[in-house]
């Protein structure tokens, strides 16, 4: 069964630090751009950020920039995302998703901004 599986979520102090990681489980993530997002209790589900097949694009939301980094590494079927400086504010289930592109997120809309392949979600909280 081809499916993306996150893992790396968890609960961290305020300015600590987490790895989220996104491996494909039967399919090859190398022609596809890997998104993540995150969902908090009430909210929408929010881009987070984006990169693209051969990793020489990356996008992020303004509130993540400088703080976050996505990355992948093609011979472990992984897409990453290095979070810095946590804040309470970033506390959600954050999930991972592929398709042929970024979203447009002039045209994308939540819950599924146009992406077709969704991981199940892997929960981070940031509380002291």
């Amino acid at each position: 069964q081809s499916q993306l599986v996150e893992s790396g979520g968890g609960l961290v102090q305020p300015g600590g630090s987490l790895r989220l990681a996104c491996a494909g489980s039967g399919f090859s993530l190398d022609l596809l751009y890997v998104g993540w997002f995150r969902q908090a209790p009430g909210r929408e589900r929010e881009f987070v950020a984006c990169i693209s097949d051969n990793a020489d694009s990356t996008h992020y939301v303004d509130s993540v920039k400088g703080r976050f980094t996505i990355s992948r590494d093609s011979a472990k079927n992984t897409v990453y995302l290095q979070m810095e400086s946590l804040k309470p504010e970033d506390t959600a289930v954050y999930y991972c998703a592929a398709d042929f592109g970024c979203p447009v997120l002039t045209v994308d809309n939540p819950p599924d901004y146009g992406m077709r392949h969704w991981g199940q979600g892997s929960q981070v909280t940031v509380s002291s």
